[in-house]
């Protein structure tokens, strides 16, 4: 339980809390016993939530609005701390809302099927899967980043094993710069603004700056990928 503070003036009731926010009472009580929001603050049997409590409802809600499915926001929301403030919510936000495509897309295998544009046999599922386009969970299926291209690549006339290599290389390489970028990222862009005094209006360009990096970030790694791949051909 969290400690009662000298003035409550700035503090909310459950009611108020989920008025604004926009959204039930109910509601938000289900996401506080999902652990979604930290223990209040109590006052005999009155419970008060602050600013760090709508902060975290807000960010819920965008994760929703950006399609992440329950299970992920849970994930997500497990790794802020309980004391995280208002700002530090504010960058996860952004990083997560920015960076992140959205919640995964859940098929059956006939859903998979036509997603594919085609029908797929057992073996060709299981080769996706092993490449990394393809994530299997249960009896259903989740396309990732890269799934169009190999589903184009079961029909090219390449050893099985040759497309099971490159996909690992593929994977490989990807790790490696994804460790790169976000250091990149945390040492330039995030620091810097932890280190500053934080407004609602420097959060909104944090998110904005984010959003814009994402895009930058894909079409550069393409371009680099071509410029590479042309030198590769030109010196074969």
């Amino acid at each position: 339980m969290t400690a009662l503070p000298d003035a409550i003036d700035d503090m909310q009731t459950v009611d108020e809390l989920a008025n604004s926010a926009g959204i039930s009472v109910r509601t938000t009580r289900y996401y506080a016993s999902l652990g979604l929001l930290p223990p209040p603050t109590r006052r005999g049997r009155v419970a008060y939530y602050g600013a760090e409590h709508a902060a975290r409802l807000s960010l819920v809600r965008a994760l929703q609005a950006h399609g992440f499915t329950m299970a992920a926001i849970e994930k997500a929301m497990s790794r802020i701390p309980n004391d995280a403030t208002v700002e530090d919510i504010a960058v996860q936000r952004a990083v997560l809302t920015s960076w992140s495509p959205g919640g995964p897309e859940v098929l059956d295998r006939q859903q998979l099927d036509v997603r594919a544009g085609r029908e797929l046999a057992a073996d060709e599922v299981a080769l996706l899967v092993e490449t990394g386009v393809l994530e299997q969970i249960g009896r259903t299926y989740s396309p990732l980043p890269g799934f169009e291209m190999g589903v184009e690549l079961l029909d090219v006339e390449i050893p099985v094993d040759g497309i099971t290599e490159a996909g690992k290389a593929i994977d490989r390489h990807m790790r490696a710069l994804r460790d790169d970028l976000n250091d990149i990222l945390n040492r330039q862009v995030l620091e810097p603004y932890r280190s500053m005094p934080r407004t609602e209006e420097q959060s909104a360009r944090l998110e904005l700056t984010i959003q814009r990096l994402r895009a930058l970030t894909l079409q550069a790694v393409v371009s680099g990928f071509e410029r590479a791949t042309n030198a590769a051909i030109t010196r074969s």
